[in-house]
């Protein structure tokens, strides 16, 4: 029996088991290791926010950049910034491909999950393909 308003491959599970249950759950693991770095990545920048507070007001004294920038400990604003990021997308990634992988595997169709996530399904393709190893380009 279709459910009203899905489409053949957007059907739900009918084995009787709560989603997630006996398949490990990685899209649940993903997204505990994405707050994780969330959280991680709110410290970082909050530690970077108050380092550039420091360095503006340096700066406002007249200071040269050189100054202040041959001064600063490291990890630099910037460093922080790229950690951040870098941080970010990889955990992002990881969760959207994830959650692209649950909601295929309870037979969610790959134009829903592209409607879902607001890229194409040729995106939605290559993402499943991907190997959680590979990573590549982050989404």
């Amino acid at each position: 029996m279709t459910t009203p308003g899905a489409t053949p491959g957007d059907q739900p599970d009918t084995t009787g088991r709560p989603p997630g249950e006996g398949l490990g759950d990685t899209a649940l693991a993903a997204l505990e290791d994405l707050v994780r770095e969330i959280d991680r990545c709110a410290v970082e920048l909050q530690g970077a926010r108050e380092r550039a507070e420091l360095l503006l007001a340096e700066r406002r004294t007249g200071r040269p950049w050189l100054d202040i920038v041959s001064a600063e400990s490291r990890p630099l604003v910037v460093e922080r910034i790229t950690t951040v990021l870098s941080g970010l997308a990889g955990a992002g990634s990881a969760w959207r491909r994830a959650q692209a992988r649950a909601l295929q595997d309870e037979r969610v169709s790959i134009n829903r999950i592209a409607a879902l996530f607001g890229v194409t399904r040729q995106r939605i393709s290559a993402l499943l393909r991907e190997t959680p190893a590979e990573g590549g380009v982050p989404d």
